[in-house]
């Protein structure tokens, strides 16, 4: 009986989250800093989105304009992920730090080699959160594309009790979104270097991710309970 009813959840689930998130997020106003960095990126041959988790909801509906491919978790709940990104027009590769990590990371080389952009989310499925993980690293040393750092905050949100946060818009919030600076990874990098450059992205998308949310009067969002 449970798997029957897990099966059916996901026959419906997804379609109306889609159908109900767009319905939403059309009613919030958006601002994007450093738009162009993002069209550059795209018209060099593509590259690798790289958000944090907690963002993941307005991340996939942004970004459905350019296509391309997303790791999803392995996991039950990261099926239903997987669906929203299918039907969202994303092609999906199933893995994480824990479930099938590798071979979900030499998909994704395979597909961005093939000309597709990326999305990764870089603290994991299961965090800690904001912590960045090597893999869109080890993606980018390995498929020639620069990572893409992206990050947004809203004036009014609800922040579901993960592990990370979960951000939700809400209805007619006001949403700030910011593209970091480009960073491509050399190839045959060291694992020195490699946590170098972890290093660095990862306290570069977390002074991004502070700036934007400090337009909304915080220095983080799992800070406060901002229901609106």
């Amino acid at each position: 009986m449970v798997d029957l009813l897990y099966r059916a959840s996901l026959a419906v689930v997804p379609r109306l989250y889609v159908a109900a998130s767009t319905l939403l997020f059309s009613t919030c106003r958006l601002e994007v800093e450093n738009p162009e960095v993002l069209e550059e990126v795209v018209s060099a041959g593509g590259g690798i989105a790289v958000f944090w988790h907690y963002s993941f909801f307005y991340v996939f509906h942004h970004l459905r304009r350019y296509p391309g491919v997303a790791m999803v978790s392995a996991s039950r709940d990261g099926e239903y992920i997987a669906r929203v990104a299918r039907i969202l027009g994303y092609e999906t590769v199933r893995g994480s730090s824990h479930r099938r990590g590798v071979r979900g990371l030499k998909e994704l080389v395979r597909h961005v080699r093939q000309g597709r952009n990326a999305g990764v989310v870089g603290d994991g499925s299961q965090g800690p959160a904001r912590r960045l993980q090597p893999g869109c690293l080890l993606l980018s040393a390995k498929s020639g594309r620069p990572v893409l750092p992206v990050v947004w905050a809203a004036s009014r949100y609800k922040a579901f009790a993960s592990w990370d946060r979960t951000v939700l818009p809400l209805p007619f919030a006001r949403i700030r979104l910011a593209y970091g600076r480009p960073l491509q990874v050399p190839a045959g990098i060291s694992s020195r270097e490699l946590e170098e450059y972890r290093s660095r992205l990862e306290r570069e998308m977390n002074e991004l991710y502070r700036k934007v949310w400090r337009r909304f009067g915080v220095d983080a969002h799992d800070r406060v309970d901002n229901g609106g």
